[in-house]
């Protein structure tokens, strides 16, 4: 079969290389490379996942943030006219907490909350007295259908009906070269006390004091668990556990990542992130890649909730937006 770029119905963007070798090992069935206009400057990987049409894309390595996101949604809209919405999956930083029990290896899904539609720009807003930010509106709700096809999910979790171990074990046996998107068997999952500062010199927590690591009883199963509700979404990383906890409260978010700002007044779009740190100064990269895996895992596990009937009836991004020329600004 030949496919046309008019085709393609979702969109699914990358921040980092290792997010986009989980997002095309997922997919059931790749398709060929479409040419595309010259003055769009971003690769693609199509194919095909429970009947959908999808394009995956990636920022430009070593170029990362909200704006780096909106000029790649851009031009994946003007090459790809047809995609209903969007889905932003790859990493974050988690925050854990006493009513949220986040891990590494998790899953973070925005969820509309209060007044916000599950994304919160945490670095944009009015100055305030003490030091604080009002935010001064929200960022778009991803479409209906994709929220609705979020709560079939939830209650399939709750029933013990996850594929997402199964999607990461089918993973390693078609592509046997990701054995590092498995699960770090032999890397601790550790939290520090938030007032406790890494050990500068070391690249790993080895010389990092174990009396000052924050006390959790141990998880029976390995398989990921899925968190709720709002992400925070800035243009700076968060490496001080003390600003992760701070905003944290004042936010409600359960993780922190540095695109989908740039993406949510004209793409609606859901986002999807594995935590591979806990937005602290032990922050590291061995969590990375099975992070980036299991997010990818969940969002071919939404799209079979996702008939494509149901996408065939959403308008085309372009038309329910108001257009990505800049980042988002009402955060």
């Amino acid at each position: 079969m030949t496919y046309s770029h008019n085709d393609y119905s979702i969109g699914w963007i990358c921040a980092l290389p290792l997010e986009m070798a989980a997002a095309k090992a997922m997919l059931d069935k790749p398709h060929p490379r479409l040419a595309q206009p010259p003055h769009d400057h971003n690769t693609y990987a199509v194919g095909e996942l429970f009947g959908h049409n999808v394009v995956i894309a990636c920022l430009p390595s070593g170029v990362v943030g909200t704006a780096s996101a909106a000029t790649v949604a851009t031009r994946m809209l003007s090459t790809y006219p047809r995609i209903r919405f969007g889905l932003m999956v790859g990493i974050g930083g988690g925050v854990p907490s006493a009513d949220n029990d986040v891990r590494l290896g998790d899953v973070i899904v925005s969820n509309p909350g209060g007044e916000f539609g599950g994304v919160v720009q945490y670095d944009y807003g009015k100055a305030i007295r003490e030091g604080r930010l009002q935010r001064t509106g929200m960022l778009n709700k991803p479409p209906n259908v994709v929220l609705t096809a979020v709560s079939e999910l939830q209650s399939n979790h709750l029933m013990g009906m996850s594929q997402i171990p199964q999607f990461l074990r089918d993973m390693l046996v078609r592509f046997p070269g990701m054995t590092l998107f498995g699960y770090p068997d032999n890397t601790e999952d550790i939290l520090f006390e938030a007032s406790y500062e890494h050990e500068v010199a070391s690249r790993t927590c080895r010389g990092c004091d174990q009396k000052r690591v924050f006390a959790r009883d141990a998880r029976v199963s390995k398989d990921p668990q899925i968190h709720y509700g709002l992400i925070a979404s800035g243009n700076q990383v968060v490496k001080s556990a003390v600003v992760r906890d701070k905003l944290g409260a004042d936010l409600g978010v359960l993780c922190f990542e540095m695109e989908t700002a740039g993406l949510m007044d004209g793409f609606p779009c859901l986002v999807i992130r594995g935590v591979s740190d806990y937005a602290d100064s032990h922050k590291n990269d061995d969590w990375q890649m099975y992070a980036a895996a299991v997010a990818a895992a969940y969002a071919k596990e939404l799209l079979s909730c996702v008939s494509v009937a149901q996408t065939e009836n959403i308008p085309n991004a372009l038309d329910a937006g108001i257009g990505l020329a800049t980042p988002a600004r009402n955060a």
